[in-house]
């Protein structure tokens, strides 16, 4: 990303629901969901928002570490994935020379039956990271 650290992590918090492409095979509802969005601090949720007045919906995970500019950490549960154990998603925000390199992990797929794991394993995360990446090269006027 050609942004600073801390602008990096903001795209990828405050606005994600600016970036995220919801559809048929990106929400877990996609008849109920309308967006999605992150309670900012360790111990906000991370819901697909069925509801536009309230910002209620599917909480899909809880914030474990929010650290603006370094990492996010996330506790996760997609519907198809079985109520526990829950998995864990960590985005780092690293500068590098230009910007700053983002990263993210899944943890706990070892967990799951395996038929389930590998079904995960770089299939959604791959997308959404392309569809920041697009959304934070593209953004008019220039982030930062």
């Amino acid at each position: 990303m050609a942004v600073d650290p801390v602008t990096a992590f903001r795209v990828f918090t405050e606005e994600i629901d600016a970036w995220y492409r919801g559809g048929a095979y990106s929400w877990n509802d996609p008849k109920r969901a309308v967006g999605i969005r992150f309670e900012p601090g360790i111990g906000g949720r991370w819901i697909e928002v069925w509801d536009r007045m309230t910002g209620e919906g599917c909480e899909l995970g809880r914030v474990t570490a929010w650290e603006p500019g370094r990492r996010l950490v996330v506790s996760y549960r997609a519907f198809d994935l079985p109520p526990e154990p829950r998995t864990e998603i960590e985005v780092t925000f690293e500068p590098v020379e230009g910007g700053t390199r983002v990263t993210l992990e899944h943890r706990g797929l070892d967990l799951l039956p395996p038929a389930m794991a590998r079904a995960w394993q770089g299939r959604a995360w791959i997308q959404l990271m392309n569809w920041y990446r697009e959304y934070t090269t593209s953004r008019q006027p220039p982030i930062g």
